[in-house]
């Protein structure tokens, strides 16, 4: 009500004013350009608004709690040891840390590893992200940085903990390379009060703080943030392995009703390359999935279809035209019977169901988790990149662009063979390469498995066409029908 009337009140002043002849313009843009002021520099604030953990229900989370991380959790939970057991610590004459940086993918847990982090130590918890602290307003990052530093000592004292951990989230944002924006020094300020905070970090102190950096482009960052004395720790947090999987799989199932023939060691096998967000996505969409269908439990074929949905999509409404979902089948069948013929047992299904921006897929079972490849197993999926368009010259006299996917993904598994030193160019670096005999290799590598897959499919055309015709009446085709219909084959 008061509001309401000193509005009033000035609106009543300044039409009196101006029916006395008063030219309210030059004043009306001077109040004008200090209430934008005041909005773009005081909506956010200068002060940000971080994240703290006041409620110890808000940090209940362990390292137990966290799978799939085994070596990550072992080194970061060594070096938060110093700070854990500190007496015995300084009759070493060891240093704490001052700063731990997480380094890995998206979704790898990062962030969780962080917040047990503080629950470990005891500490109280900030939480901020790279981008609060980059305005267009100079000083302001700066400011931001030292309010974090003193906010996380007064919260440590409310809270009667001796401890404090500073979570900043993509710090790439926060601590890229000085001298990269040329148009203005906020980042390089912002920066180097950052350094500055880190190296008033004493040992003895009433509150210790730990300063845990995350990233997925540690290239990024400046030297100066990465030296000893700043951030002293690198703690790799990589896509987790086959066993690891099979270990988040378990965490996320607890407290779902599952039913008998959910296999959690096959979805561990056949989500490779999955992070720990994909698999924790998966459950949840099973569990979806299993709602929709009326289900009191959840089955495997819901987590199998979670694990296509989580790939390629939901499935969409459209329906190709009769001539081209028998081009998809084509085009599909090809890829799935020269991913047989390179590993059998390798395809899981086959569809032409479009999902997200395939009009088909061919899902694979990825084999055990593998880090080295050889000349022939390269070889081998250039070829199943391939076949899908080469059963579509081969069947129907012409390809489309529905292999231009493909195409791309073979050329980078060209040029892998090429830095392996599996071409004709030997042992070279690509960069230094000329792009002319770059593109020569590429184009002859990629002709002369052309040429292979193009052999091998030729003698089973007319199991295409009959599993084609197959496939256009179910529109799945699972892994083993695939199978028993090529060993059939075979066999004949």
């Amino acid at each position: 009500m008061k509001r309401e009337f000193t509005v009033g009140l000035v609106l009543a002043g300044l039409f009196f004013l101006a029916m006395q002849g008063v030219n309210l313009l030059p004043w009306a843009f001077l109040v004008g350009s200090f209430i934008f002021l005041m909005v773009m520099v005081g909506g956010r604030g200068l002060s940000a608004k971080f994240h703290v953990v006041r409620d110890a229900t808000d940090k209940q989370l362990a390292f137990s709690d966290i799978g799939g991380q085994e070596v990550a959790k072992r080194e970061f939970k060594e070096a938060l040891e110093f700070i854990v057991k500190q007496e015995g610590a300084e009759k070493l004459g060891i240093r704490p840390l001052k700063g731990i940086l997480l380094s890995g993918p998206p979704g790898t847990g990062k962030t969780l590893l962080a917040k047990a982090a503080a629950r470990y130590t005891d500490a109280v918890f900030l939480a901020a992200s790279g981008s609060e602290f980059v305005e267009m307003y100079a000083g302001v990052g700066a400011q931001r940085v030292r309010e974090l530093f003193s906010r996380a000592r007064q919260e440590a004292k409310v809270q009667g903990k001796k401890n404090a951990v500073i979570f900043i989230d993509e710090i790439e944002v926060l601590g890229g390379k000085r001298g990269q924006h040329s148009s203005h020094l906020e980042y390089d300020q912002t920066l180097n009060e950052l350094l500055v905070q880190m190296d008033g970090i004493k040992a003895k102190e009433d509150v210790r703080i730990l300063v845990v950096g995350a990233t997925n482009r540690a290239d990024l960052l400046d030297s100066a943030l990465l030296r000893p004395g700043r951030f002293d720790r690198i703690v790799k947090v990589e896509l987790p392995d086959c066993q690891g999987r099979l270990s988040i799989l378990k965490i996320h199932c607890q407290g779902k009703p599952l039913a008998e023939n959910v296999d959690l060691e096959k979805l561990a096998r056949d989500t490779f390359g999955f992070s720990g967000a994909h698999l924790e996505s998966l459950t949840n969409e099973a569990a979806i999935g299993a709602l929709r269908a009326g289900k009191d439990k959840i089955e495997m074929e819901d987590f199998l279809e979670a694990v296509d949905k989580v790939i390629m999509g939901e499935k969409l409404p459209r329906r190709p035209s009769k001539d081209e979902r028998q081009r998809i089948a084509y085009h599909e069948l090809g890829h799935a019977i020269a991913a047989e013929l390179a590993e059998e047992g390798s395809v899981a299904v086959v569809t032409i169901v479009s999902r997200g921006e395939a009009l088909g897929y061919t899902r694979q079972t990825p084999p055990p988790d593998r880090y080295l490849y050889t000349a022939r197993e390269l070889k081998g999926q250039i070829r199943i990149c391939l076949a899908g368009a080469v059963a579509e010259k081969l069947m129907l006299g012409e390809g489309s662009t529905g292999a231009a996917g493909d195409y791309k993904r073979a050329v980078e598994l060209a040029k892998k063979m090429i830095q392996a030193g599996f071409s004709p160019l030997g042992i070279v670096s690509l960069k230094d390469v000329p792009k002319s005999d770059l593109h020569r290799t590429v184009s002859k590598l990629l002709a002369q498995e052309e040429k292979e897959v193009a052999a091998e499919l030729a003698g089973f055309k007319d199991l295409l066409r009959e599993l084609a015709a197959e496939l256009l009446a179910k529109e799945t085709l699972e892994g083993h029908e695939l199978r028993k219909r090529l060993a059939l084959r075979k066999a004949s």
